[in-house]
């Protein structure tokens, strides 16, 4: 049985996630402008812009903006009148994700909000319910976005949340931090939830997907 490897990573990025000129220099300059590099992988990038397609999303929240490398591939995969609303706690790492959307020409497609994501998510009832949620902030505050995002998605919505193998190490057993345990417990309780249809998608670190059913 072949298993996924860096190999069929790059086949995948070859054939469906070839990245435009835009979506590299959001990746570049993302480091080169001091950012944590710890954004998504261009098949990954591909397989949410698929997701956002596949439920017609109209209004999309984004929960960790970064350098708005995989808010490029959320807004391309909205419909024609979609949003995305993106929040990002740092104001520096939004000065630079804005740079990038304008470069990627979906810059009327998003809107950036900066804050702590807690306080930011609650403001956004108001707002509800969205089609499509994506999660890629602290780790530790999963478990809470993921109930917010119940509450506050459309039926037959998504609530996607990347990391969910952030838990594994590579001597097969699993680290003890915070974070990580946080992942393990959120994987758990999506799993048992019976509003949703949920599993994870098992390129790159591990991408976490529930359909809300009920």
């Amino acid at each position: 049985m072949v298993k996924y490897n860096d190999q069929i990573s790059k086949y995948i990025n070859d054939l469906f996630a070839n990245q435009d000129e835009s979506l590299q220099y959001a990746r570049r300059n993302t480091k080169e402008k001091g950012l944590p590099v710890i954004g998504i992988q261009p098949e990954e990038g591909r397989f949410l812009q698929f997701l956002v397609r596949l439920c017609n999303a109209q209004k999309a929240v984004e929960i960790g903006t970064l350098g708005g490398y995989s808010g490029i591939w959320i807004a391309r995969g909205l419909s024609p009148h979609g949003k995305l609303i993106t929040l990002e706690k740092e104001h520096y790492h939004a000065e630079v994700a804005k740079e990038h959307f304008k470069r990627a020409c979906v810059d009327d497609k998003v809107e950036i909000r900066v804050g702590e994501a807690q306080v930011l998510i609650n403001n956004l009832v108001s707002e509800a319910p969205f089609d499509f949620i994506f999660i890629d902030a602290d780790k530790t505050g999963y478990i809470d976005y993921f109930s917010w995002g119940i509450q506050n998605t459309r039926q037959g919505g998504l609530i996607v949340a990347h990391n969910a193998f952030r838990a594994f190490s590579s001597s097969g057993g699993y680290h003890n931090d915070l974070s990580s345990q946080s992942i393990l417990t959120l994987n758990r309780i999506v799993s048992a939830d019976p509003r949703v249809i949920s599993t994870i998608f098992p390129a790159g670190d591990g991408t976490l997907i529930a359909v809300k059913i009920e």
